[in-house]
């Protein structure tokens, strides 16, 4: 009965669940091959997996608690029993095992459970179990527990008095014992009766049980003609027993996989005045330890991977746990056009989410990219926020973080060194040596890689034997025959270095005067990084990386990374970059922070996959809120059209980020650069120039609502800011379409200062979306970048160079006409031209080229010129930059 139950209950949690496959770790420290069997009889018909572990007689309890330890973090391992001679079942042994994997019951936490009545909250061990099913109503009656000890005898004696008995308890030695004997109404033996004492002690109608480890013989008769009373074994009805308590075990574990709001403990701020710099206010928070939050949020052990104290990478295995989780709201934090000042949309971003869930009790999570160390040593300097909304600790945020920007330097660089020495191997070999060196035979044996195998089939060759490909074939697949002047793969580095703009590869004489210009990009521009943000899984990765184009062949046709042999490897170098990074907000609420993409040349975004992980997390009532770069014209424009749809996913509300001092300039106040004092035009009240520039907010609010997704407006409010200036442009705001308009003191007053700007966006994700795509992909090339130039940028028409028109001819014909479009234009102006503030109109849109990321899956028109490595000030960041040799603390970052 109890078997068929268990076997029931498991076959219904495994339809529900496919891939579940319940998992039964059992640490034996004897010889007893039958209780063995008997846990692997049942095990088997009730449909559990049971791993026995067998540790030699004699183990210490430090061998046994080291084995316990490994199994509590093995993920594969949902329960945990323990079949130990009598001497080694100790408090510290029973606590060794997880409270959540304890299938016998017998751990302090499980036990307190039972003992305080917490009956759905606890499992009942199997042994006291199997005694209350094998007694009949023992309400009213005595109970004689007798060598009952340890965790065991406890819990029988609570579940016993529970259920109304009378209950005793006394060891083999007890004097008093013969007399108890002869009472009891039910006897109840915890360990092995002592020869001494006689069955004849017992009373004749009583009831025996049999509780001693492992006996598996069912029933006998003591055989004694003045002592009828039959014993009843617990034996195999309590391995029934633990397999049952594995299946509600399970159903436990299940629940325990999904969403639950989370027990976050926010970290408590106390705002100074006038506000420190960052660093000073990153240290003086003290970060909850990254496992620590990681549980809070409910992610599981072996769902992260730590680096250090306050950072983890989180596996993508969370997706598949989590698939049938609705998602929560998505955000989108954008800016009016920004300006050398700084608009503050990190710095929203991240006092959004601690209003949310620091504030209001919200589920919330931040994304946000990594920021690239040209920046951070050059002229901007870090990404992390600022004042008292920003992600700690900031040091870490700002430099290497995980590597994952050191994995995209290796990877496409591989490929740059894979095409020049495929160039180099072509020209001075022949087709067979070629061929013989490509397909050498190793070990006696020839064989195609798996990637080579894809290329033949690419090339129409339906050959799997080296040996059996015609001369033509053989050279069909040997060569590439790369043009040099049409590779557009470039080496990286995440530096700003302006003499690499332009360099001379192949200069050595074992390059046998294979010379060509070439040049370094900053490594976060590389279409590794684009990929990197908008991939889904690794089996998507791994396609977008194998379809880069990085040169054309002689013929015209496009050369790609997987022509060249090189996906596996570079897949291998990405493997561990594909995982967002776990952090936190000084207030102790979640961040990821993932991917680092230009919003210039690329399309400016956080990773889809740290999104998607988030909004998983956050459960339906939650919010998710990502950040894009630049100004709401590029930035936004991108994560609409090109992000979205690589996720799929439908945002529920923009926040538009501005400040008084930014409307100021474009509606014509005087250049600032920054770090310069400010001119009194931004230091004082000035309506008029409010008034005026107000035009660049109220046109990218009109461009938010091209897309059909409600807008909140964030006023970054500066202390400079008089609330006269402050009312009139939430007023000119709301009057222009916007759903609201929320003034906010984040910076200095950490999520408090947001919490009128997070019960705003609240409101606004519960308004009818109508979210919809600027164009359609079937659209001619030209056309796609028309739209985007008129109805975004509000330019009068296009103008496309020789170049440039050449181009879009050449990927309409080689079948890349229908990618999304990605822009690449300065952020400084919705025009082609920088200085050009407000909202410009009458231009025409010049497109000097157009080049493609068919990996990352976008077309990028060039307006005007792009660089796409940044060059060094004459005074860069680093000059500020040292590090205390006493303390390792970094100084000067900001």
């Amino acid at each position: 009965k109890v078997t068929d139950n268990a076997k029931n209950s498991l076959a219904s949690l495994k339809r529900e669940n496919p891939r579940l496959e319940p998992t039964l770790a059992i640490i034996q420290a004897h010889n007893d091959q039958l209780i063995q069997e008997a846990n692997k009889n049942f095990a088997k018909e009730i449909g559990l997996r049971v791993i026995h572990i067998c540790l030699p007689e004699g183990s210490t309890k430090d061998e046994i608690v080291s084995e316990i330890l490994r199994l509590n973090e093995d993920p594969n391992v949902q329960g945990l029993a323990l079949d130990l001679p009598e001497s080694l079942y100790s408090s510290k042994v029973l606590n060794a095992v997880k409270p959540e994997k304890d299938v016998d019951g017998l751990s302090s936490v499980n036990l307190g459970q039972l003992v305080h009545g917490d009956v759905c909250d606890c499992l009942v061990p199997p042994t006291v179990r199997a005694v209350m099913e094998l007694l009949e109503d023992i309400g009213g009656k005595k109970v004689l527990l007798v060598g009952a000890r340890g965790a065991e005898g406890a819990a029988l004696q609570s579940v016993l008095q529970r259920q109304g008995a009378a209950v005793l308890s006394c060891h083999w030695e007890a004097p008093q014992l013969q007399s108890e004997l002869r009472h009891a109404d039910t006897v109840v033996f915890g360990s092995t009766k002592p020869d001494d004492v006689p069955v004849s002690w017992i009373n004749p109608g009583a009831t025996v049980i049999n509780c001693a480890h492992h006996p598996l013989s069912e029933q006998h008769s003591y055989g004694q003609q003045n002592n009828p009373a039959a014993e009843k074994t617990v034996g195999s009805l309590a391995v029934a027993m633990r397999m049952q308590n594995m299946v509600k075990n399970m159903e436990r574990w299940i629940q325990s996989q999904q969403y639950r709001k989370w027990d976050l403990h926010s970290l408590k701020l106390q705002p100074l005045s006038p506000v420190p710099s960052d660093i000073e206010i990153s240290r003086a928070q003290s970060p909850k330890a990254v496992d620590v939050l990681a549980k809070e949020i409910g992610l599981l052990t072996d769902e992260i991977e730590i680096y250090g104290q306050t950072k983890a990478k989180v596996r993508l295995s969370l997706l598949e746990r989590l698939k049938d989780q609705p998602d929560g709201k998505y955000v989108l934090v954008a800016g009016i056009t920004p300006t050398p000042l700084g608009e503050g949309k990190s710095t929203v971003t991240v006092g959004l989410v601690q209003a949310l869930t620091a504030h209001l009790n919200i589920n919330s999570f931040a994304c946000l990219r990594q920021p690239s160390q040209g920046p951070t040593f050059g002229v901007k300097g870090g990404a992390a926020g600022g004042g008292y909304a920003q992600v700690i600790p900031m040091e870490e945020f700002n430099l290497h973080l995980t590597g994952d920007i050191h994995a995209i330097t290796a990877a496409n660089n591989l490929l740059a060194a894979a095409i020049d020495a495929r160039i180099l191997h072509e020209n001075t070999q022949s087709d067979k040596s070629l061929y013989n060196r490509l397909v050498p035979v190793v070990n006696g044996v020839r064989g195609f890689s798996a990637i080579q195998l894809a290329r033949l089939r690419r090339l129409g060759i339906n050959k799997t034997d080296p040996e059996t490909l015609t001369e033509e074939e053989i050279s069909k697949f040997v060569r590439l025959d790369i043009d040099p002047s049409t590779i557009t793969w470039q080496r990286v580095l995440d530096t700003n270095d302006r003499f690499l703009r332009k360099i001379t590869v192949g200069q050595a004489s074992t390059e046998k005067g294979f010379v060509r210009q070439a040049q370094f990009d900053i490594a976060v521009a590389s279409e590794i990084m684009a990929i990197l943000a908008l991939t889904t899984s690794l089996q998507d990765m791994k396609e977008r990386l194998g379809r880069m184009v990085v040169a054309n062949d002689k013929k015209g046709e496009p050369v790609r990374a997987e022509d060249l042999g090189v996906t596996g490897a570079l897949a291998v170098l990405m493997k561990d970059a594909i995982k967002p990074t776990l952090m936190q907000t000084l207030e102790g609420t979640p961040v990821f922070v993932h991917a680092g993409p230009f919003a210039n040349i690329a399309h400016g975004n956080s990773s889809v996959l740290a999104d998607k992980i988030a909004l998983k997390l956050v459960g339906e009532k939650g919010f998710v809120v990502t950040e894009a770069g630049f100004g709401a014209d590029i930035g936004m424009e991108k994560f609409f059209n090109i992000k979205c749809r690589a996720s799929g996913l439908v945002p529920s509300v923009v926040v538009l980020v501005a400040t008084v001092r930014a409307l100021k300039m474009h509606g014509g106040g005087p250049n600032v650069t920054a770090g310069a004092p400010l001119k009194k035009e931004y230091t004082e009240e000035n309506l008029q120039l409010v008034a005026d520039g107000c035009c660049n907010l109220q046109k990218q609010i009109q461009i938010t609502q091209l897309f059909g997704v409600p807008v909140v407006v964030a006023l970054n409010v500066f202390k400079t800011d008089s609330p006269a200036e402050v009312d009139l442009v939430c007023k000119i705001a709301k009057e222009s379409g916007a759903f609201d308009a929320v003034p906010c003191n984040h910076w200095s007053a950490g999520g408090k200062g947001a919490v009128k700007l997070a019960q705003a966006v609240e409101k606004a994700a519960n308004q009818k979306n109508s979210f919809k795509y600027l164009y359609s992909l079937e659209l001619p090339i030209v056309e796609k970048i028309r739209i985007i130039a008129q109805k975004v940028y509000g330019a009068q028409d296009i103008e496309l160079s020789p170049v440039a028109q050449s181009q879009v001819d050449r990927y309409t014909r080689q079948g890349f006409g229908n990618l999304p479009i990605c822009m690449a234009k300065t952020h400084l102006s919705l025009s082609h031209q920088p200085e050009r503030k407000g909202v410009p109109t009458g231009f025409v849109l010049p497109i000097s080229d157009v080049r493609a990321s068919i990996g990352a899956g976008f077309i990028y028109p060039l307006v005007g010129t792009m660089s796409t490595m940044p060059g060094l000030p004459t005074r860069p960041c680093f000059y500020d930059i040292d590090l205390d040799p006493i303390t390792e603390q970094v100084k000067g970052l900001f």
